[in-house]
């Protein structure tokens, strides 16, 4: 999945009002708890990862770990990384969870590997549950030889926060009963140009030419909107979504 909202600009658009700062996020959350925890911390970062739990569990297996192994190291991490008192070590990349959470994984995987492979597995409730089947058939299918690990981990990263918001999207479009106008427009946010026409939309839907465009402008518009705040969920108060933009979509020109 390419980066469709830095790809498709309306000329027509009015520039989006500049929200580099939110008042509260996931991260944020996660980071005024600190040592002594809370529920709504600890749901905030359990969050953040059921949803970048992929590109950890990809660079682990990139690493030359086995899928066994990649399973078992990955669902430790979060175990250790869910454990009260764990961001007590997070430097100075706390203000990016991005860039945390992989700093945090390296040191893992430095240290604790012994340890983890004692770990029976299956034993015990996993931190962040994981579909093996997927997992395995996910990485396989995204695989780029290519790209070294830490490359990859980025890329896999703004393909997981992209899927999360054209979810947040569609629920938006079905809560407004437009379910079956997203599900036909959506290719306008997820492909290239030329890869169909807003007259075959119109045609499908039984709608006007000129009211399907004006339709995909406000679906990208929202689009964009609901981008920057994933990504902003991502990071402390007051840090740059643009340049965090600018630096994870970085990935998929490399």
């Amino acid at each position: 999945m390419m980066p469709p909202a830095l790809n498709h600009q309306d000329s027509d658009a009015s520039p989006s009002p500049r929200t580099d700062t939110f008042a509260t996020t996931r991260w944020t959350v996660v980071l005024a708890a600190g040592r002594p925890g809370s529920p709504q911390a600890a749901g905030a970062l359990e969050e953040l990862c059921r949803t970048y739990w992929f590109p950890l569990y990809a660079y682990v297996r990139r690493r030359g770990h086995t899928r066994e192994d990649a399973e078992d190291l990955t669902q430790a991490f979060f175990a250790r990384l869910l454990e009260k008192g764990f961001l007590e070590t997070a430097d100075a990349e706390r203000g990016r969870f991005r860039a945390f959470l992989l700093m945090a994984l390296k040191r893992f995987l430095a240290n604790e590997w012994d340890r983890s492979r004692s770990l029976k597995r299956g034993g015990g409730a996993p931190a962040v549950p994981l579909d093996p089947q997927q997992a395995d058939s996910q990485f396989l299918s995204a695989a780029s030889p290519d790209l070294p690990p830490d490359r990859a981990f980025d890329r896999e990263w703004a393909v997981a926060l992209l899927e999360r918001v054209v979810v947040r999207l569609r629920a938006e479009c079905v809560a407004e009963g437009r379910a079956e106008q997203f599900d036909r427009l959506k290719v306008f946010l997820t492909s290239g140009k030329g890869a169909t026409s807003h007259a075959d939309a119109a045609a499908a839907l039984g709608m006007e030419e000129g009211a399907v465009r004006v339709a995909v402008h406000r679906l990208r518009k929202r689009y964009r909107q609901l981008l920057r705040d994933e990504v902003a969920q991502t990071l402390a108060e007051g840090a740059d979504v643009a340049a965090e933009m600018t630096a994870l979509f970085g990935a998929f020109s490399k």
